[in-house]
Protein backbone atom coordinates (compact mmCIF):
# COMPACT_ATOMS: atom_id res chain seq x y z
CA UNK A 1 0.00 0.00 0.00
CA UNK A 2 2.55 2.31 0.05
CA UNK A 3 5.74 3.44 -2.31
CA UNK A 4 8.97 3.98 -0.82
CA UNK A 5 10.33 7.62 -1.99
CA UNK A 6 13.85 7.74 0.14
CA UNK A 7 15.59 6.69 2.75
CA UNK A 8 15.64 9.87 5.62
CA UNK A 9 17.99 7.75 7.57
CA UNK A 10 18.63 4.39 9.35
CA UNK A 11 20.66 3.37 12.83
CA UNK A 12 20.39 0.63 15.39
CA UNK A 13 16.96 0.56 15.77
CA UNK A 14 16.49 0.18 11.89
CA UNK A 15 15.65 3.02 8.90
CA UNK A 16 13.16 6.14 8.60
CA UNK A 17 11.92 6.38 4.70
CA UNK A 18 9.79 8.82 3.46
CA UNK A 19 6.76 6.99 1.83
CA UNK A 20 3.45 7.96 -0.35
CA UNK A 21 0.23 6.06 0.45
CA UNK A 22 -1.46 4.67 -2.25
CA UNK A 23 -4.84 5.01 -1.62
CA UNK A 24 -4.71 8.61 -0.15
CA UNK A 25 -1.55 10.06 -2.57
CA UNK A 26 -0.51 11.47 0.63
CA UNK A 27 3.51 11.71 1.81
CA UNK A 28 4.38 10.76 5.31
CA UNK A 29 7.48 9.57 6.90
CA UNK A 30 7.63 5.48 7.94
CA UNK A 31 9.88 4.27 10.87
CA UNK A 32 10.52 0.69 10.14
CA UNK A 33 12.08 -1.19 12.77
CA UNK A 34 13.39 -4.89 12.39
CA UNK A 35 12.02 -6.21 15.49
CA UNK A 36 13.25 -9.75 14.85
CA UNK A 37 16.67 -8.66 15.41
CA UNK A 38 16.13 -6.63 18.66
CA UNK A 39 16.56 -7.87 22.36
CA UNK A 40 13.23 -7.58 24.45
CA UNK A 41 13.63 -4.55 25.51
CA UNK A 42 14.36 -2.69 22.36
CA UNK A 43 11.29 -4.33 21.09
CA UNK A 44 9.26 -2.89 24.19
CA UNK A 45 10.71 0.39 23.76
CA UNK A 46 9.43 0.31 20.02
CA UNK A 47 5.96 -0.64 20.98
CA UNK A 48 6.02 1.74 23.80
CA UNK A 49 7.13 4.77 20.57
CA UNK A 50 3.51 3.43 19.33
CA UNK A 51 1.79 3.12 22.15
CA UNK A 52 2.59 6.61 23.24
CA UNK A 53 1.94 7.83 19.76
CA UNK A 54 -0.95 6.95 19.24
CA UNK A 55 -2.30 8.20 22.67
CA UNK A 56 -1.17 11.21 21.33
CA UNK A 57 -2.95 14.27 19.99
CA UNK A 58 -1.03 17.96 19.44
CA UNK A 59 -0.55 19.82 16.88
CA UNK A 60 3.51 20.84 18.51
CA UNK A 61 3.84 16.26 18.55
CA UNK A 62 4.50 14.57 15.45
CA UNK A 63 0.99 12.62 14.45
CA UNK A 64 0.79 9.08 14.73
CA UNK A 65 -1.36 7.22 11.29
CA UNK A 66 -0.49 3.83 11.43
CA UNK A 67 1.44 0.71 12.63
CA UNK A 68 1.73 -2.47 11.13
CA UNK A 69 4.00 -5.63 10.47
CA UNK A 70 5.73 -6.81 8.26
CA UNK A 71 6.35 -10.43 7.95
CA UNK A 72 8.67 -10.80 5.24
CA UNK A 73 11.20 -8.03 6.88
CA UNK A 74 9.77 -9.06 10.10
CA UNK A 75 9.53 -5.19 10.63
CA UNK A 76 7.66 -3.30 12.75
CA UNK A 77 6.04 -0.72 10.26
CA UNK A 78 5.25 3.41 11.87
CA UNK A 79 3.71 5.55 9.81
CA UNK A 80 3.97 8.98 11.02
CA UNK A 81 3.22 12.59 9.89
CA UNK A 82 6.10 13.83 7.09
CA UNK A 83 7.91 16.80 8.52
CA UNK A 84 8.52 18.38 4.84
CA UNK A 85 11.55 20.87 6.28
CA UNK A 86 13.14 18.36 7.97
CA UNK A 87 15.08 19.11 11.39
CA UNK A 88 16.42 22.14 13.82
CA UNK A 89 19.82 20.08 13.55
CA UNK A 90 19.71 20.56 9.31
CA UNK A 91 18.52 24.34 9.87
CA UNK A 92 21.19 24.81 11.85
CA UNK A 93 23.16 23.20 10.08
CA UNK A 94 22.44 25.21 6.85
CA UNK A 95 22.12 28.57 8.85
CA UNK A 96 26.13 27.98 10.31
CA UNK A 97 27.41 27.01 6.63
CA UNK A 98 25.20 30.31 5.50
CA UNK A 99 27.51 32.30 8.20
CA UNK A 100 24.22 33.85 9.49
CA UNK A 101 21.87 33.07 12.35
CA UNK A 102 18.01 32.32 12.88
CA UNK A 103 15.91 35.46 13.59
CA UNK A 104 15.33 36.07 16.68
CA UNK A 105 10.80 36.26 16.45
CA UNK A 106 12.03 32.98 15.07
CA UNK A 107 13.48 31.32 17.67
CA UNK A 108 10.74 32.73 20.12
CA UNK A 109 8.16 31.09 18.42
CA UNK A 110 10.40 27.63 18.41
CA UNK A 111 10.65 28.09 22.14
CA UNK A 112 6.84 28.40 22.52
CA UNK A 113 5.86 25.99 20.40
CA UNK A 114 8.18 23.22 22.34
CA UNK A 115 6.97 24.23 25.42
CA UNK A 116 4.34 23.89 24.48
CA UNK A 117 4.31 20.35 23.13
CA UNK A 118 6.92 19.62 26.36
CA UNK A 119 3.61 20.79 28.38
CA UNK A 120 1.22 18.52 26.73
CA UNK A 121 3.33 15.60 26.90
CA UNK A 122 4.00 16.10 30.68
CA UNK A 123 0.35 16.38 31.25
CA UNK A 124 -0.17 12.87 29.56
CA UNK A 125 2.68 11.65 32.18
CA UNK A 126 5.10 11.44 29.39
CA UNK A 127 8.88 11.81 29.58
CA UNK A 128 10.77 12.37 26.62
CA UNK A 129 13.88 12.19 27.69
CA UNK A 130 15.87 12.34 24.29
CA UNK A 131 15.06 16.01 23.02
CA UNK A 132 17.84 17.12 21.06
CA UNK A 133 17.83 19.15 17.81
CA UNK A 134 17.15 16.27 15.63
CA UNK A 135 14.27 15.41 17.31
CA UNK A 136 12.40 18.75 16.86
CA UNK A 137 11.20 18.74 13.25
CA UNK A 138 10.22 21.21 10.76
CA UNK A 139 7.29 21.70 8.67
CA UNK A 140 6.69 24.37 5.48
CA UNK A 141 5.34 26.91 6.84
CA UNK A 142 8.61 26.73 9.30
CA UNK A 143 6.56 25.19 13.15
CA UNK A 144 8.55 22.71 14.75
CA UNK A 145 7.21 19.32 16.19
CA UNK A 146 8.49 16.85 18.62
CA UNK A 147 9.23 13.74 17.26
CA UNK A 148 10.98 10.03 17.80
CA UNK A 149 9.92 9.09 21.35
CA UNK A 150 11.35 5.86 21.25
CA UNK A 151 12.92 6.14 24.53
CA UNK A 152 10.53 8.09 26.29
CA UNK A 153 8.95 7.13 29.69
CA UNK A 154 5.45 7.15 31.17
CA UNK A 155 6.15 8.33 34.24
CA UNK A 156 3.62 9.13 36.99
CA UNK A 157 5.31 11.25 38.95
CA UNK A 158 7.65 9.09 40.32
CA UNK A 159 11.45 9.91 39.66
CA UNK A 160 13.24 8.09 36.99
CA UNK A 161 16.50 5.87 37.46
CA UNK A 162 17.62 4.80 33.52
CA UNK A 163 20.09 6.89 31.96
CA UNK A 164 18.83 7.70 28.25
CA UNK A 165 19.20 10.74 26.03
CA UNK A 166 22.00 11.93 23.98
CA UNK A 167 25.16 13.40 26.29
CA UNK A 168 25.05 16.63 24.81
CA UNK A 169 21.45 17.41 26.17
CA UNK A 170 21.74 15.24 29.24
CA UNK A 171 20.72 16.69 32.20
CA UNK A 172 23.49 16.91 35.39
CA UNK A 173 21.34 14.59 37.11
CA UNK A 174 21.45 12.13 34.15
CA UNK A 175 25.31 12.12 34.05
CA UNK A 176 25.62 11.77 37.79
CA UNK A 177 23.17 8.84 37.74
CA UNK A 178 21.03 10.37 39.68
CA UNK A 179 16.85 9.76 40.07
CA UNK A 180 15.45 12.11 37.80
CA UNK A 181 11.97 13.51 36.83
CA UNK A 182 10.22 15.58 33.86
CA UNK A 183 12.53 18.65 34.83
CA UNK A 184 15.42 16.76 33.09
CA UNK A 185 13.28 17.73 29.60
CA UNK A 186 13.15 20.91 30.45
CA UNK A 187 17.09 21.18 30.68
CA UNK A 188 17.22 19.57 27.59
CA UNK A 189 15.00 22.31 26.21
CA UNK A 190 17.83 24.81 26.99
CA UNK A 191 20.54 23.08 25.33
CA UNK A 192 18.22 22.80 22.30
CA UNK A 193 17.25 26.58 22.66
CA UNK A 194 20.85 27.85 23.04
CA UNK A 195 21.79 25.43 20.12
CA UNK A 196 19.34 27.57 17.80
CA UNK A 197 21.07 30.48 18.52
CA UNK A 198 24.45 29.96 19.40
CA UNK A 199 24.58 27.48 16.45
CA UNK A 200 26.49 24.79 18.88
CA UNK A 201 25.52 22.97 21.94
CA UNK A 202 25.84 24.78 25.42
CA UNK A 203 28.51 22.41 26.18
CA UNK A 204 31.62 20.90 24.62
CA UNK A 205 34.61 19.50 25.25
CA UNK A 206 37.11 17.13 23.65
CA UNK A 207 36.31 14.09 25.78
CA UNK A 208 33.15 12.82 27.86
CA UNK A 209 35.52 13.64 30.87
CA UNK A 210 35.63 17.15 30.19
CA UNK A 211 31.75 17.25 29.02
CA UNK A 212 30.15 15.68 32.51
CA UNK A 213 32.33 18.62 34.50
CA UNK A 214 31.32 20.96 32.61
CA UNK A 215 27.59 19.90 32.48
CA UNK A 216 27.75 19.49 36.31
CA UNK A 217 28.89 22.98 37.18
CA UNK A 218 26.69 24.56 34.43
CA UNK A 219 29.39 25.72 32.60
CA UNK A 220 28.47 28.05 29.41
CA UNK A 221 29.04 31.58 27.42
CA UNK A 222 26.34 33.66 27.25
CA UNK A 223 24.06 33.58 23.83
CA UNK A 224 25.53 35.82 20.88
CA UNK A 225 25.03 39.08 21.70
CA UNK A 226 22.57 40.06 18.94
CA UNK A 227 20.15 38.17 20.75
CA UNK A 228 18.10 40.28 23.99
CA UNK A 229 18.82 39.41 27.40
CA UNK A 230 15.31 38.19 27.53
CA UNK A 231 15.93 34.98 25.54
CA UNK A 232 19.26 34.86 27.98
CA UNK A 233 16.85 34.62 30.75
CA UNK A 234 15.16 32.14 29.50
CA UNK A 235 18.12 29.79 28.44
CA UNK A 236 19.50 30.41 32.32
CA UNK A 237 16.24 29.39 33.94
CA UNK A 238 16.12 25.91 31.83
CA UNK A 239 20.04 25.12 32.21
CA UNK A 240 19.65 25.45 36.55
CA UNK A 241 21.79 22.79 37.84
CA UNK A 242 19.29 22.10 40.25
CA UNK A 243 16.15 20.29 39.00
CA UNK A 244 13.91 22.43 41.71
CA UNK A 245 15.07 25.57 40.23
CA UNK A 246 13.67 24.65 36.57
CA UNK A 247 10.48 25.36 35.46
CA UNK A 248 7.80 23.24 33.96
CA UNK A 249 6.64 24.10 30.08
CA UNK A 250 3.26 25.28 31.46
CA UNK A 251 5.54 28.09 34.19
CA UNK A 252 7.83 28.71 30.98
CA UNK A 253 4.75 29.65 28.95
CA UNK A 254 3.60 31.77 31.66
CA UNK A 255 6.62 33.61 31.84
CA UNK A 256 7.03 37.62 31.49
CA UNK A 257 9.55 36.81 28.63
CA UNK A 258 7.17 34.57 27.05
CA UNK A 259 3.52 36.34 27.00
CA UNK A 260 4.87 39.51 26.22
CA UNK A 261 5.37 37.58 22.63
CA UNK A 262 3.29 34.62 22.47
CA UNK A 263 0.60 36.19 20.22
CA UNK A 264 3.18 36.34 17.84
CA UNK A 265 4.19 33.14 17.89
CA UNK A 266 1.70 31.29 16.56
CA UNK A 267 1.21 29.26 19.98
CA UNK A 268 -2.76 28.78 20.87
CA UNK A 269 -3.53 27.52 24.45
CA UNK A 270 -3.87 23.74 24.30
CA UNK A 271 -7.03 22.77 26.45
CA UNK A 272 -5.22 19.91 28.95
CA UNK A 273 -7.60 17.10 28.94
CA UNK A 274 -6.87 15.40 32.32
CA UNK A 275 -10.13 13.05 31.32
CA UNK A 276 -7.88 11.49 28.71
CA UNK A 277 -5.55 8.66 29.10
CA UNK A 278 -2.67 6.70 27.12
CA UNK A 279 -3.81 3.51 25.44
CA UNK A 280 -2.94 0.06 26.96
CA UNK A 281 0.31 -1.30 27.25
CA UNK A 282 0.96 -3.58 24.34
CA UNK A 283 1.89 -6.74 25.24
CA UNK A 284 4.67 -8.48 23.10
CA UNK A 285 3.02 -11.98 21.74
CA UNK A 286 5.74 -14.57 21.46
CA UNK A 287 4.74 -15.02 17.39
CA UNK A 288 5.81 -11.53 15.89
CA UNK A 289 3.27 -12.28 13.26
CA UNK A 290 0.18 -11.91 15.60
CA UNK A 291 1.28 -8.56 16.84
CA UNK A 292 -0.97 -6.76 14.45
CA UNK A 293 -4.42 -7.67 16.20
CA UNK A 294 -2.52 -5.49 18.99
CA UNK A 295 -1.64 -2.18 17.30
CA UNK A 296 -3.60 0.66 17.42
CA UNK A 297 -5.91 1.45 15.03
CA UNK A 298 -5.01 3.85 11.69
CA UNK A 299 -6.01 7.64 12.50
CA UNK A 300 -5.31 8.55 8.79
CA UNK A 301 -7.53 12.10 7.44
CA UNK A 302 -9.81 11.64 4.79
CA UNK A 303 -8.79 10.08 1.90
CA UNK A 304 -9.21 10.87 -1.47
CA UNK A 305 -11.80 8.61 -2.54
CA UNK A 306 -13.94 9.90 0.25
CA UNK A 307 -13.46 13.38 -0.48
CA UNK A 308 -14.68 12.09 -4.20
CA UNK A 309 -17.37 10.23 -2.48
CA UNK A 310 -18.60 13.28 -0.40
CA UNK A 311 -18.14 15.71 -3.71
CA UNK A 312 -20.36 13.35 -5.62
CA UNK A 313 -22.81 13.16 -3.15
CA UNK A 314 -23.07 16.91 -2.64
CA UNK A 315 -23.59 17.00 -6.48
CA UNK A 316 -26.34 14.80 -6.46
CA UNK A 317 -27.52 16.30 -4.40
CA UNK A 318 -27.40 19.86 -5.55
CA UNK A 319 -28.97 18.31 -8.69
CA UNK A 320 -31.67 16.92 -7.22
CA UNK A 321 -32.53 20.40 -5.79
CA UNK A 322 -32.31 22.40 -8.91
CA UNK A 323 -33.87 19.41 -11.28
CA UNK A 324 -36.96 18.02 -9.22
CA UNK A 325 -39.63 19.46 -12.05
CA UNK A 326 -37.29 18.17 -15.21
CA UNK A 327 -39.85 16.24 -17.56
CA UNK A 328 -40.58 12.96 -16.87
CA UNK A 329 -40.96 11.48 -20.56
CA UNK A 330 -37.52 13.21 -21.51
CA UNK A 331 -35.75 11.47 -18.58
CA UNK A 332 -37.71 8.13 -19.19
CA UNK A 333 -36.08 8.26 -23.07
CA UNK A 334 -32.34 8.63 -22.18
CA UNK A 335 -32.76 5.69 -19.72
CA UNK A 336 -33.69 3.01 -22.88
CA UNK A 337 -30.92 1.15 -22.01
CA UNK A 338 -27.71 0.75 -19.91
CA UNK A 339 -25.57 2.68 -21.82
CA UNK A 340 -27.72 5.50 -21.97
CA UNK A 341 -28.68 5.21 -18.66
CA UNK A 342 -25.06 5.76 -17.67
CA UNK A 343 -24.77 8.88 -20.36
CA UNK A 344 -27.64 10.72 -18.68
CA UNK A 345 -26.47 10.10 -15.49
CA UNK A 346 -23.39 11.62 -16.32
CA UNK A 347 -25.14 14.68 -17.90
CA UNK A 348 -27.28 15.08 -15.25
CA UNK A 349 -24.29 15.17 -12.48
Amino acid sequence: NFQVIKKLGSGSFGTVLKVKRIEDDQVYACKKVNVGALDSKERKNALNEVRILASLDHPQVISYKDAFYDETSRSLCIIMEYAEAGDLQGLIDRTKKAGTHIAEATVWRYLAQMASGIEYLHSMSIVHRDLKCANVFLTNDDNVKLGDLNVSKVNHGGLMFTQTGTPYYASPEVWQDKPYDAKSDIWSLGCVLYEICALSPPFTAKDMKGLYNKVVKGQYSRIPSHYSQHLANVVDMCLQVKPSKRPSAGQLLRTKELVLRLKDTGVEEHKLDSAVSLLDTIKLPANLSLIKDRLPSAKYDSTKEEIKIDKSATKMRNYSARNRSIDAARLGSKLSSRDQSLSALKEYQ
